[in-house]
């Protein structure tokens, strides 16, 4: 049940759904958004810190019957901010995920700047 201090989820990228999430990695991710959300700290196994995209963001780890989920994520004072789910198939997280991510948190980080000026 969400409270009044629960951060929202913003969702600049991707979706969670069945398929091609399995249900039980569907429930896992959504499990761990929550604890996001209510101000826990993840650490390994669920999550890493991902600093070659930008300050406070972080890789949600997914294991799943036949993929590796991951989900990029930066914690913001006031939300928690999604640029990108993808499937990892390599141990490094590919350049285009990192540098579609640094755009996005760039344009939201834009807008949201234009819009604390009116």
């Amino acid at each position: 049940m969400a409270t009044s201090s629960d951060k929202p989820l913003v969702w600049l990228h991707g979706e969670i759904k069945t398929p091609p999430f399995s249900q039980e990695a569907r429930v896992e991710a959504g499990f761990l958004l929550r604890q996001l959300q209510q101000g826990t700290m993840l650490a390994l196994p669920h999550s890493r810190p991902i600093p070659e995209i930008g300050s406070h963001c972080h890789e949600l780890r997914i294991e799943d019957r036949t993929h590796t989920w991951r989900i990029i994520y930066r914690i913001d004072p006031d939300a928690i901010i999604i640029t990108e789910v993808f499937s990892k198939k390599t141990k490094k997280t590919p350049p285009e995920v990192i540098s579609m991510s640094q755009k996005r948190f760039k344009a939201y980080d834009d807008l949201i700047r234009v819009g604390s000026r009116r």
